[in-house]
């Protein structure tokens, strides 16, 4: 039974320590996850237009939209990570966040937005050559906020805005962790005997925040007929997952089922960011994050010994980017009608001694005469620890947007 618990420690950790915090809360998606935000390296919170509409990290930007703003997006990613020798590869597709926002002339701006914020998503099956048995391991889940935004611009003070969101947190998250008989130390011809049982634990849980209906974002915003300056902050908040354990032997009986709760405290957020033009095409703009991480964060964990808590540390994102803006003039030609897009980043993830830096080019390509736009973004980079218990991973990313103007409720010249 020892070597059976060894056995299974030893695969389970190589598994999920290769996806970055699965028994945590996962994958942390960058705020909003735009097409377009990609493309620019993931800056631009600062940026005003017509195309560019809600952002989940700055709602004051949106009491600058003159138009109504329809934007939904793909997120196509494929991870190759490398360790000691091992090697593995993953591909995933998602919808990282829908956006719809729309003025209200003198009484400011509307928007609603649904993003995923974390998520976790693995599926492996090996063979454990030294007891005999196959290992089983899947993770599945995620939390989506839904996020309802206002913004208006002060009545004297033209150039400057507020703007006020609220996070309605949603979802949820599956382990099944399921391991084979071990065999080793009997002798083949009285194997049989022991039939081939499966032996699993179950887990599954939703998602919410404890005694608030919501968490919340403040921001204000400065547009210049040169610089562009947001500062927003966004709450601290419990999450709250109640989780289901299921231990069977298999898959028929059911030897334990019990409940818990785990709580999550996320802190709160300060970002900033500025948006430089030039030559009025021509857009050069920085973005922080940061969040101080003071608890560690409490594991899915359950069966087999399994670690208990996930380290944290600071977190934060330095973003820098570029936009050369198309002309919107439909009858130039269409290559000057593009939007061009450039960016880098850096980020130090909520889980301790994990880091990340990454680069991205993109473009927003208009169809039609409306303004409606594809925005495409191909990114990619490494994350990597300061540990060797943790997995370098190298990543490249397609991001497809579409990208809908239109002017409701306004009357046609």
């Amino acid at each position: 039974m020892k070597k059976f618990l060894l056995a299974l420690s030893i695969l389970s950790g190589y598994a999920f320590s290769s996806m970055i915090g699965l028994e945590a809360l996962g994958d942390e998606q960058v705020l909003g996850g735009t097409a377009s935000a990609a493309g620019r390296g993931f800056a631009g919170g600062a940026k005003t237009g017509d195309a560019e509409g809600l952002s989940v990290v700055n709602p004051a930007r949106l009491a600058f939209d003159a138009k109504v703003v329809f934007n939904l997006n793909f997120l196509m990613e494929m991870n190759d990570a490398r360790n000691g020798g091992h090697h593995y590869s993953t591909s995933n597709l998602s919808m990282p966040s829908f956006n719809l926002s729309f003025p209200m002339g003198s009484f400011g701006a509307m928007g609603l937005s649904l993003w995923q914020h974390f998520s976790s998503s693995f599926n492996e099956d090996s063979e454990n050559n030294k007891i005999g048995s196959n290992v089983k391991l899947e993770y599945q889940g995620s939390v989506y906020e839904l996020v309802p935004t206002y913004a208006i611009r002060l009545p004297f003070f033209r150039s400057l805005s507020l703007g006020a969101s609220a996070h309605v947190v949603m979802g949820n998250t599956s382990r099944n962790l399921t391991l084979g008989g071990d065999a080793s130390e009997i002798e083949k011809s009285d194997a049989w005997a022991t039939g081939k049982y499966l032996v699993s634990d179950y887990v599954d849980g939703t998602w919410e925040i404890k005694d608030h209906p919501a968490y919340y974002t403040g921001a204000l915003q400065y547009r210049g007929k040169l610089a562009s300056y947001f500062l927003s902050f966004t709450t601290g908040y419990t999450l709250q997952n109640t989780l289901d354990y299921n231990f069977r032997f298999s898959e028929i009986d059911t030897l334990s089922s019990t409940r818990s709760t785990r709580e999550i405290d996320v802190p709160a957020m300060l970002a900033t960011g500025i948006n430089y033009r030039l030559a009025k095409r021509h857009n050069v703009m920085m973005d922080l994050t940061w969040r101080v991480w003071d608890k560690d964060i409490e594991n899915i964990a359950g069966g087999w010994n399994m670690p208990e808590v996930t380290e944290t540390q600071t977190d934060f994102m330095v973003s820098l980017g570029y936009q050369c803006d198309g002309s919107p003039l439909f009858y130039e030609s269409y290559w000057n009608r593009i939007n061009y897009r450039a960016g880098a980043w850096y980020r130090n993830w909520y889980i301790k001694d994990v880091f990340e830096v990454g680069g991205s080019l993109g473009g927003g390509f208009p169809l039609g005469r409306k303004g409606t736009t594809i925005d495409i973004a191909l990114q990619g980079g490494k994350r990597f620890a300061d540990t060797k218990s943790e997995w370098e991973e190298m990543f490249i990313g397609l991001r497809i947007g579409l990208t809908g103007i239109a002017t409701w409720g306004q009357e046609r010249r």
